[in-house]
């Protein structure tokens, strides 16, 4: 009987048919295996709270949004979803933060994308494999390549993701910073307390930059409800991650320990921001005519040689023709 199967595996899948038919069960063993594994008993101390809380509707939809239970079928799998390292955690979390991502389950959806398309793309490569395993004769290493990187990319494809997001939203603050301080500084001078005037740059400056306002939004909801100013304006330092605005923030506790006039802080720091826009800008233009250079010679340069050479070599052709004759 094993012999039979090994012809038949051999005969339908080439020489490597039984190593692709094991590779193939274990895969599927795997998935068969994993939602025993990671299904988690609920724990009775979430029962005795539940019970606590009593069942009015409202007071459970107040729970459900503080708690942002869109994705309560993955409380389950949290173990295995997220970091058990709380450094590594804190790091993911941060990232996610500074790409945009604010909601609670952010890390587990994150590395739940991260395993479903890593797995999901390996099952697709391993049926890629079986096909050119039973239309041709691939080498091993083509088979191996075929089965592994869609399983890589997959695994890899959230994390570019949110890297390019992060840079995005990073670079969309950067431009936008400038304006919102010459903004709040104007409102500072009118009279505004600085708690308004931050209020009223988010509002105002969410059309163009909304991710700044969002920023400036948060900041606003944690000052009224008692945040220490000094930590929330670190805070919003930390979820930005740009240079420029955790520059802003020492500035802000600095004039704010030392007794200096806000106004006058907000002034000169806005000065040195615009001045630090327009040197950007600047050297973005002086880097344009060395990136121009390559695309400008292979535009000009060959039509320009066959305008100068090209009747020449017509009438050096011609003259080797009539020799010939």
């Amino acid at each position: 009987m094993p012999e039979n199967i090994n012809a038949f595996l051999t005969g339908s899948l080439g020489p490597f048919g039984p190593l692709i038919a094991v590779g193939i069960l274990g895969v599927l063993l795997i998935l068969l295996t994993l939602p025993a594994l990671l299904r988690r008993q609920k724990d009775p101390l979430d029962k005795l709270r539940e019970t606590a809380k009593g069942g009015n509707a409202r007071q459970d939809g107040k729970a459900a949004l503080r708690t942002n239970a869109k994705n309560a079928k993955l409380d389950k799998y949290s173990t295995f979803l997220e970091p058990q390292d709380e450094k590594e955690y804190s790091a993911v979390r941060l990232k996610l933060l500074q790409a945009g991502y604010r909601s609670k389950d952010a890390v587990r959806t994150y590395h739940f994308l991260q395993f479903a398309l890593g797995i999901g793309l390996m099952i697709f490569g391993l049926a890629l494999v079986v096909l050119k395993s039973a239309t041709g004769d691939p080498s091993t290493s083509s088979l191996i390549m075929t089965a592994l990187l869609p399983g890589v990319i997959g695994y890899m494809a959230p994390k570019y993701w949110v890297t390019r997001r992060q840079a995005e939203r990073q670079q969309a603050i950067t431009n936008g910073f400038p304006d919102a301080l010459d903004m709040m500084l104007v409102c500072v001078e009118a009279g505004q307390s600085m708690d308004q005037a931050i209020i009223r740059v988010s509002k105002e400056i969410r059309p163009g930059f909304p991710a700044l306002a969002d920023e400036f939004e948060i900041v606003s909801q944690e000052m009224k409800a008692g945040k220490d100013k000094t930590q929330v304006l670190r805070d919003m330092a930390e979820r930005a991650g740009v240079t420029d605005v955790s520059s802003f923030v020492t500035v802000m506790i600095q004039s704010a320990a030392f007794g200096t006039s806000i106004a006058e802080a907000l002034r000169v720091y806005a000065s040195e921001m615009r001045d630090k826009r327009v040197m950007r800008a600047e050297e973005k233009a002086n880097t344009l005519p060395t990136k121009m250079t390559l695309a400008t010679m292979m535009l000009t340069v060959p039509p320009l040689l066959i305008i100068l050479i090209g009747p020449s070599v017509y009438e050096i052709v011609q003259t080797l023709k009539a020799a010939n004759f």
